[in-house]
């Protein structure tokens, strides 16, 4: 299993890095070999070259360090989603797969474009802080998770929820979405991390790529 962490150097709020430690716990009961990447400012990210690719956030700070170089890489990114390549985002990777957010200062910072789902600020600056549950139709999962994000992130109408909220904000804490998914790129709020918190669902991503 080949297995890229995108600017893990960077970005890795609330330890997010977890998720890698999870899923490669996993990838060893089950027997199967890996190698982890971390490809960061200045390197080239080729898509043939990887089985999984996890991009965490960070601060405004460290995002904003990142943007210019992401955007380097957004046709080979654009092309492993394609090729139906497993992505994992959480929070700051998840809103800069979209068209933009603004950060706690009210700048506007473009995303990727890859995906038409957007962010905005909450006023006063307000974040959705708390435990979090969701439904995952696709993986027939109830997963859990913590949510800390000042962004309010709305999907276009050709996008899907990751899940749906049972308790919690999720998206925006209006309409009962929380993140997106898309063939097997998935975006979400939840941290925890969400694959350590949910083994079930470690293993199920696992197998569509195995």
């Amino acid at each position: 299993m080949r297995i890229c962490h995108l600017y893990g150097n960077l970005l890795n709020t609330y330890g997010d890095v977890g998720n890698l430690m999870a899923f490669e716990y996993e990838l060893k009961k089950m027997g199967i070999d890996f190698k982890r990447n971390i490809i960061s400012i200045g390197d080239d990210f080729k898509a043939n070259n990887y089985d999984f690719v996890f991009f965490g956030g960070g601060q405004d700070y460290e995002q904003s360090i990142v943007k210019d170089d992401l955007l380097k890489k957004r046709d080979e990114l654009h092309k492993f989603i394609e090729n139906e390549g497993l992505f994992l985002a959480i929070c700051g990777g998840y809103q800069l797969l979209g068209k933009y957010y603004y950060n706690a200062d009210g700048e506007k910072i473009e995303g990727l474009n890859i995906f038409d789902h957007y962010t905005i600020n909450q006023e006063s600056k307000n974040r959705f802080t708390g435990q979090i549950k969701i439904q995952v139709e696709r993986f027939n999962e109830i997963c859990l998770g913590f949510e800390n994000h000042g962004g309010r992130t709305f999907l276009s109408n050709n996008q899907k929820p990751f899940g749906i909220v049972l308790e919690g904000n999720g998206n925006n804490g209006e309409d009962k979405t929380e993140g997106f998914i898309y063939k097997n790129t998935i975006g979400t709020y939840l941290h925890g991390p969400i694959l350590a918190r949910n083994e079930n669902l470690c293993r199920k991503i696992i197998k569509i790529i195995i």
